[in-house]
């Protein structure tokens, strides 16, 4: 018996809803909205420190999407964390 759920129309339209979606925050301006480091900015993204200090040094390195995403997702979750029922918190970070 198989026990995966079928994707329909609604998963369809949600799935080219993400895929196309731009969720995006630019490094500079994440950085002067919130009073982070370039530490805690890697911890976000998941990256070296290294890196984001390329981002910010001379050269202006762009960060990759998957790093600008990760910092859009945080100022979300920064800005709108109360919002969000304590049922789907629990889903986005389950145990704390």
């Amino acid at each position: 018996m198989n026990s995966q759920r079928p994707l329909r129309a609604r998963e369809l339209a949600l799935l080219n809803l993400y895929s196309s979606c731009q969720l995006s925050m630019d490094v500079f301006a994440f950085y002067q909205k919130w009073n982070v480091t370039q530490r805690q900015i890697a911890a976000i993204c998941g990256c070296s420190l290294a890196n984001v200090e390329r981002w910010f040094g001379s050269t202006r390195m762009v960060p990759e999407a998957i790093y600008t995403r990760r910092l859009a997702e945080m100022d979300l979750i920064w800005e709108l964390w109360e919002q969000i029922p304590a049922d789907v918190r629990e889903r986005l970070c389950p145990h704390h």
